[in-house]
């Protein structure tokens, strides 16, 4: 039966560096911006699309916020292809 050796030093360094990690990863989550992306409002207007899976209800939302609809998106906005990617619906 053969022993395995440990060197005490070595094992306190990975300990160490692991904490170091996690400690890195905790700040960064803390420190994190809050969400800022508002919400799909739940009135009449959206009330139906809560219903449905994500893809079908995206299909609906060029209609009112196309370029010809009732509240265009500004110009400034991403690419309006997956809406509900970051506009979440409020449950």
């Amino acid at each position: 039966m053969t022993t395995t050796k440990y060197n005490p030093t070595k094992i306190k360094l990975l300990n160490l560096l692991f904490i170091a990690v996690c400690a890195g990863i905790f700040l960064f989550l803390w420190f994190a911006p809050a969400e800022t992306t508002p919400r799909v409002p739940h009135d009449e207007q959206h009330a139906a699309f809560f219903g449905m899976e994500k893809k079908p209800a995206e299909k609906h939302c060029p209609t009112c916020h196309g370029p010809d609809g009732v509240r265009p998106l500004p110009e400034q906005h991403p690419s309006p292809n997956r809406c509900l990617f970051c506009h979440k619906r409020k449950k």
